[in-house]
């Protein structure tokens, strides 16, 4: 049994920079409104910086303006936690979702901005029309514009967004990943291997995939012999304890509260959709409030309710294509997770896989990203699959590029590309997971090493041409090289490109330097018994 999993997608070439300790001008202090500047990594042409608005002033901001001078030579490559208009060199930045500052709390956005020559800090800093010094500008009563979209979600709700922008701590990111249900028949992958690869204690949270969408509903009928059917015995259990035959909930269910109760620390999200199951969502959309509650009775079942922290929705994709074409419209996914915020409540986690097509008027620029950021704790950015051998004459490209690279066969295809526009459409940076396939794509009749060859179609797979596992690849195809932050390989006529321990941590490097929440992966089948992937994904977050 299987499901197919391609997320056909896709401007900024990355920053490879080491980061450097952070120089801040000025400093604000307690007592009045600031606004401080702080400068990160540097790479030359280019720097990160990041403007930090901290309210001290005993009552909230409820809206903010920062305007400030770049020395000549320099100007704005892209920015992100608010929305900028630049004239000459003179730079206007507002916030977003991120306008009301309480008394005592700050919000930020950052910015990447190229120059030539010498750096200089920006200048002439201004918050609200005053200085920003701590104590230079005093609060507003009101906004002077909306900070949200007018549009409403079908059930109101209470934005959930933090108003900091602040990266998480170093090792409190996320570190996430996919649990095939399928896996039990010919992968013979089970919950017990989670435990027994060493990857339970590795993760923070587990994506259970998946349930279905049928008929504005979420359903968990298309397999139940694997969510709760399916007994174990002792050998086959987590905790070394058999299934009875006539127990209310075995199968994967049973076997990952046991998980659950060896790892407290742990969470499990059910994931409904995927690249088979999308199909469904835009019928959801136009009841939002009827689906967000047809989940809650799901995931809420006394049965098994104990086990869910929270949901996944991976719609593939709205108001766009993907097995099928959705015209649902560009405002129906908003609607669709602020329906299941308002339904859930802010102590859930409500979770989506989402497209990582950084082009121009791509999947990314169709639907309300941004908009619907403020219900979600995190978007599971789908970096890869960019490339593969449904494009049987090739060029061979990697499948999951972190940077750009000359000769791309779609601009926009590469993970910085799906940051950046993120990003720059409010999204906050800690809201975003970066994603890494436990697995590669391939093509055959390849007789070119480096990427950028022709071929003559997908290259042989254990389950379906094209696509290998990482637990395979290496052994049958090691990388003879690296490229655009990814690893490829040619081994006969056969060109693969996969992610190997090295090239994740050199991504992970790339989620900590973007103040990203963390990383994600699909799937756990793909690793190696020993869970080489996952434990260089974990040491590089950590």
């Amino acid at each position: 049994m299987s499901r197919k999993r391609w997320h056909l997608l896709g401007l900024f070439t990355a920053v490879g920079a080491i980061a450097v300790g952070l120089v801040t001008v000025p400093a604000s202090a307690a007592g009045g409104v600031g606004a401080a500047f702080s400068k990160g990594s540097d790479w030359g042409t280019g720097y990160e910086g990041k403007y930090t608005i901290n309210n001290g002033s005993g009552s909230t901001l409820p809206s903010w303006t920062v305007e400030f001078d770049l020395p000549s030579g320099a100007k704005i490559a892209s920015l992100w936690d608010g929305s900028y208009t630049a004239s000459g060199q003179h730079v206007t930045v507002k916030n977003t979702w991120n306008g009301n500052v309480g008394n005592g709390s700050s919000a930020s956005f950052g910015f990447n901005v190229s120059y030539s020559g010498t750096y200089s800090a920006p200048a002439n800093c201004r918050l609200n029309g005053g200085s920003c010094d701590a104590g230079g500008s005093t609060p507003t009563t009101t906004p002077t514009t909306p900070t949200q979209p007018t549009t409403t979600p079908t059930t109101p709700t209470t934005p959930t967004t933090p108003t900091t922008t602040t990266p998480p701590p170093p090792g409190g990111l996320k570190n996430v990943g996919y649990f095939v249900q399928w896996g039990v028949y010919g992968r013979n992958y089970h919950v017990k291997n989670i435990e027994t690869s060493g990857s339970a204690s590795k993760l923070t949270h587990i994506n259970y995939a998946f349930g279905n969408v049928k008929n504005g509903q979420c359903t968990a009928n298309d397999d139940p012999y694997a969510d709760y059917q399916k007994t174990y015995d002792a050998a086959g259990s987590v905790d070394g304890v058999a299934d009875t035959w006539d127990q209310p909930v075995a199968g994967n269910f049973n076997q990952l509260r046991k998980l659950k109760k060896l790892h407290p620390g742990l969470k499990v999200i059910w994931s409904f959709g995927g690249w088979t199951y999308s199909g469904g969502f835009g019928q959801a959309s136009q009841n939002a409030a009827a689906f967000a509650q047809s989940c809650y009775n799901l995931l809420k079942d006394p049965r098994w309710a104990d086990i869910w922290d929270g949901i996944d929705i991976d719609w593939e994709y709205p108001n766009s294509c993907g097995l099928s074409c959705d015209t649902s419209g560009a405002a129906a996914y908003k609607n669709l997770m602020g329906a299941l915020r308002a339904k859930f409540g802010s102590s859930f986690l409500i979770t989506s896989a989402i497209t990582a097509d950084g082009s121009n008027g791509g999947k990314l620029d169709v639907a309300d990203y941004g908009g619907a950021a403020q219900y979600v704790d995190w978007y599971n950015v789908m970096t890869y699959d960019y490339f593969g051998a449904w494009a049987a004459q090739g060029p061979t490209a990697p499948h999951s590029p972190l940077t750009n690279f000359n000769g791309i066969p779609t601009p926009g295809f590469y993970s910085d590309a799906a940051i950046q526009k993120l990003k720059s459409k409010g999204v906050p940076a800690s809201k975003l997971l970066l994603g890494i396939g436990f697995y590669g794509r391939g093509w055959t009749g390849v007789t070119q090493d480096a990427p950028g060859g022709t071929a003559t179609g997908p290259a042989p797979g254990t389950y379906e041409q094209g696509i290998e596992d990482y637990k395979v690849l290496k052994n049958t195809c090691p990388s003879t090289g690296t490229f655009a932050g990814t690893a490829y390989a040619k081994c006969g006529s056969n060109w693969w490109s996969y992610d190997t321990p090295a090239t994740i941590g050199g991504k992970m490097s790339y989620a900590k330097q973007q103040g990203l929440g963390g990383a994600f992966f699909w799937e756990l089948t793909g690793d190696t018994t020993g869970g080489e992937l996952i434990t260089a994904m974990k040491n590089g977050l950590s």
